[in-house]
């Protein structure tokens, strides 16, 4: 019987730069032996594959796109490769693979076929926005995007600010970069004044920025957020 192969969670940068300042040689050294991959863009894995492993040999490399084109009957033929014996990466857009991310029902899929799920060590924006919040790290949660319409937005604050009131639990969400803006401006009209908002942007990148204000003092700031990604999270102080 053949052995089956090991599914590789392997991180990328959260943006444009050197990836040698924010991830660890196991990264290079995993692309090296790994010629099968599940990726959400194939031309932007190519790149990053070309960036940390320069003698990988592009025609070598067989991607899978998992995106939200994709249909669920395509992930068995994702995996197909470990069932064959053959190691496979899992690489997201940004940052780590399963955390806020499609990949996650590959791990799940991979579970349930007795495949063992390898995770590298990588950056999360979502970790690293709660490290550097000062809010509760021993309890938070991360609520992905909030409602699109704005009456339903507006409510969707409220409540997560009543929740960190009531289970001392810092809340974070996201936008699309290009509506961070405006989120912003929702947030300062909906929150109370002494609510803490910490707004983490470009992690890990040149032009980071990461501030925890109250939100009556948010107010005085002048910070644009436009198409930059963005955490963001919400405590309410005692």
């Amino acid at each position: 019987m053949t052995p089956l192969g090991k599914l590789y969670l392997i991180p990328t940068t959260l943006g444009e730069m050197n990836h040698e300042e924010v991830l660890p040689q196991t990264i290079k050294r995993s692309i090296d032996f790994i010629d099968y991959y599940i990726v959400e863009n194939e031309k932007t894995a190519r790149k990053f594959i070309k960036q940390v492993q320069p003698e990988k040999k592009q025609p070598d490399l067989k991607l899978f796109a998992l995106n939200k084109h994709t249909e669920a009957k395509e992930h068995l033929d994702f995996i197909k490769p470990l069932l064959e014996g053959k190691n496979v990466g899992l690489m997201s857009e940004a940052g780590c693979p399963g955390v806020a991310d499609p990949g996650a029902v590959i791990v799940k899929l991979a579970h349930e076929k007795g495949i063992q799920v390898v995770p590298l060590v990588g950056p999360s924006s979502i970790l690293l926005a709660i490290m550097a919040s000062g809010m509760n790290g021993q309890s938070f949660t991360f609520n992905g995007y909030l409602p699109i319409d704005k009456t339903e937005k507006k409510q969707t604050i409220k409540g997560l600010e009543k929740l960190s009131f009531e289970k001392n639990q810092s809340q974070l969400f996201i936008e699309t970069p290009y509506r961070n803006n405006k989120l912003l401006e929702d947030i300062l009209q909906t929150l109370q004044p002494n609510t803490l908002l910490c707004v983490a942007c470009d992690i890990t990148l040149p032009t980071e920025y990461i501030k925890t204000f109250p939100v009556n003092q948010w107010k005085k700031q002048k910070v644009d957020l436009h198409n930059r990604p963005t955490i963001f999270i919400i405590h309410k102080m005692y």
